[in-house]
C-alpha cells in the first residue's frame, strides 16, 4: 500500500511539472510573438528576473512576514469569532432565524466591498486591514461551523447524551470530533478568504505587504513586478494549504475512517 501510494505521489508530480513546463513555453509564446508589447505580458524570465531583484533589494521578505503576521491575527480572531457564531446559530433557533440569514446575505459580499466601510470606521490605519481580514474570512467559518453541527448524526448525540454527556461535555466530547473533518474544510476556505482579503485591505494606504507591492508595481507600469508578487501570494497560498491545511485535513479523514491509505 505505501509503495502504491508513493508511486502515485510521483505520477502526480510528474503530471503537474509538465502541466508547468506546458503553461511556461505557452506564456513564453504568447509574450514572445502576441499583438501586444512585451511589457503588457512579460516573459517567465523577466517575472523570475524581478522577483529575485525584489528579494535582492531586501522588499520581498519583510513584505510577506507583515502580511502573514496580519493575516495569522486576523485569521485567529475571526476562527474564535466564527466558530462561537455558527455554534450559536446552530444550537439556537431564533439566532439561526435572525443572525443567521444576516450572515449568510454577507457572505455573498466581496471582501473588497468592506474596503469603504473600514477606511469610514477605521480610517487609514492597520485597525482597518484587520477587519477586512475578519470580516472576509468569519462569515465562512460561522457557516462551516453551523452547516457541519445540522449535519451530524442524530444517533450519535443520543448516544452521548445515554452515556452521561451534557451541556459543554457534549459539546467538547461527542459535538466536536464529529464536525471536525468538515470543520477544518471550513477552516482552510476561512484562510484562503482571509489571505484574499488582507490583499485587499493592504492596498487602501501605503503600508508595507505584499498588497503595496502590488501597488507599487501598478504604479511604475511594471508588469513584471506585478506578476512576480501574484506568483509569490499564490505560492505562499499553496504552501500552507499543502504542508498545513491538507495534511492536517487528511490525518483526521484518515483516522475517522473517511480516508483510505
Amino acid at each position: 500500500m505505501k509503495k502504491l501510494t508513493k508511486s502515485n505521489q510521483i505520477r502526480s508530480l510528474v503530471i503537474f511539472c509538465s502541466f508547468v513546463a506546458g503553461v511556461l513555453v505557452v506564456w513564453q509564446l504568447i509574450s514572445s510573438f502576441g499583438p501586444w508589447p512585451q511589457w503588457i505580458l512579460p516573459s517567465p524570465g523577466q517575472v523570475l528576473g524581478s522577483l529575485a531583484a525584489l528579494l535582492k533589494s531586501g522588499d520581498l521578505l519583510p513584505a510577506i512576514i507583515i502580511s502573514l503576521r496580519r493575516l495569522l491575527l486576523g485569521f485567529a480572531l475571526s476562527l474564535l469569532a466564527g466558530t462561537a457564531i455558527g455554534l450559536g446559530i446552530a444550537k439556537v433557533k431564533l439566532l439561526k432565524q435572525t443572525v443567521g440569514v444576516v450572515i449568510l446575505g454577507l457572505q455573498a459580499l466581496p471582501s473588497i466591498c468592506w474596503v469603504p466601510l473600514a477606511i469610514l470606521w477605521f480610517g487609514l490605519s492597520e485597525s482597518a486591514i484587520l477587519f477586512i481580514v475578519v470580516m472576509g474570512a468569519f462569515l465562512s467559518v460561522s457557516l462551516s461551523v453551523e452547516s457541519s453541527i445540522a449535519n451530524i448524526n442524530p444517533q450519535l448525540v443520543n448516544s452521548g447524551k445515554v452515556l452521561g454527556a451534557s451541556g459543554w461535555r457534549l459539546i467538547i466530547y461527542v459535538i466536536f470530533p464529529a464536525i471536525l473533518p468538515e470543520y477544518l474544510n471550513g477552516i482552510r476556505q476561512g484562510w484562503s478568504f482571509a489571505w484574499r482579503s488582507l490583499m485587499s485591505g493592504e492596498m487602501i494606504f501605503v503600508t508595507s505587504g505584499l498588497g503595496q507591492l502590488l501597488m507599487y508595481g501598478r504604479e511604475l507600469n511594471d508588469m513584471a513586478q506585478v506578476i512576480a508578487v501574484m506568483l509569490a501570494i499564490m505560492l505562499i497560498g499553496l504552501l500552507f494549504d499543502k504542508l498545513l491545511f491538507s495534511s492536517i485535513q487528511n490525518d483526521i479523514r484518515h483516522k475517522w475512517g473517511l480516508l483510505k491509505g
